[in-house]
């Protein structure tokens, strides 16, 4: 996704995140005249602290190829130059945006992120401080740069995290339509193995993915295996049967299959009514109850 794509979503703008860090003009201003010392020196800069970086865990893992080592310098170095002008409008946070995309996309942990920018923030401030600056203007010129490299900080983490939440989601979105498998076995025959947990968000994925084959298929028998549940307490129980109710009353008769003794007690004890439950200890035998539904006659073939 594009960072003007991140820009129209639902993430601080720069007039927020200026009144959140207290980045007034004042500020800018002082980071302008400390930019004037750290601007020309920052060729040296760079040099010095690709010097530390090559002593940490994730250097061969992100700069092990000489090009793309040239190419990130080169953006760090317009990054720096562009800080150093202070000019924090949308066209500023934009370009942050697209750094902390960059960093979500190709997975460099936080850690990493966080610690390169304190080391910056150090060598900026100390190593190639060239003490030009009367003790009251230095400070209030090292406070301003601070303060702006939180707000620069603030800004790529809150996309980097907003995108691994994003990715996290549609992950899970994916895994829930994998997990809810409503397979046609035969015309009119449809069938719903579940495995592993049923919690209140894949039951409602369940309800959904069932009635919507359901109705597409226009199905008469809709067999739902729970042989591969876990767990069935009162609310995987109570989900279970709202499927089922929901599915016969959309004309489909509903079977439940794969229930264990444990669990056909579990249900008798909770007092949910199965008087117009259709249920079975094995796949096969809904299956044949199926087939009697759909009108479907199955023969043995000899081997004969």
């Amino acid at each position: 996704m594009s960072s003007v794509d991140l820009h129209n979503e639902s993430l601080a703008n720069v007039q927020q995140l200026r009144s959140m860090l207290d980045i007034d003009d004042d500020l800018l201003d002082a980071v302008q005249r400390y930019g004037k010392i750290a601007i020309p020196q920052l060729p040296q800069f760079l040099d010095a602290f690709y010097a530390w970086m090559a002593h940490q865990p994730d250097y061969r893992t992100f700069f092990s190829d000489p090009e793309r080592l040239q190419r990130v310098k080169g953006g760090q170095l317009r990054y720096w130059q562009g800080f150093f002008r202070a000019q924090v409008d949308d066209n500023y946070l934009r370009r942050l945006r697209d750094v902390g995309e960059v960093h979500a996309r190709i997975g460099l942990p936080l850690p990493t992120y966080f610690a390169a920018m304190d080391v910056s923030l150090a060598m900026l401030l100390e190593n190639f401080y060239d003490n030009s600056l009367p003790p009251d203007d230095y400070i209030r010129c090292a406070r301003a740069v601070t303060r702006l490299v939180h707000f620069d900080t603030t800004a790529v983490v809150e996309t980097y995290s907003h995108l691994l939440g994003r990715r996290m989601a549609e992950q899970t979105r994916s895994l829930i339509a994998m997990s809810t498998p409503v397979t046609s076995l035969w015309e009119g025959i449809l069938l719903l193995p579940i495995i592993g947990l049923v919690d209140s968000r894949r039951a409602q994925d369940i309800m959904h993915s069932s009635l919507s084959r359901i109705a597409e298929s226009r199905a008469k028998v809709f067999i739902i295996d729970i042989s591969g549940v876990s767990v069935v307490d009162t609310a995987v129980a109570n989900h279970l049967i709202k499927v089922v109710q929901a599915s016969q009353l959309m004309g489909c008769v509903c079977i439940l299959s794969g229930l264990s003794p444990a669990i056909a007690q579990t249900i008798v004890e909770l007092g949910i009514p199965v008087n117009d439950l259709r249920t079975t200890s094995t796949l096969r035998n809904a299956l044949e109850i199926a087939f009697k539904f759909a009108g479907v006659s199955v023969k043995q073939i000899s081997d004969n």
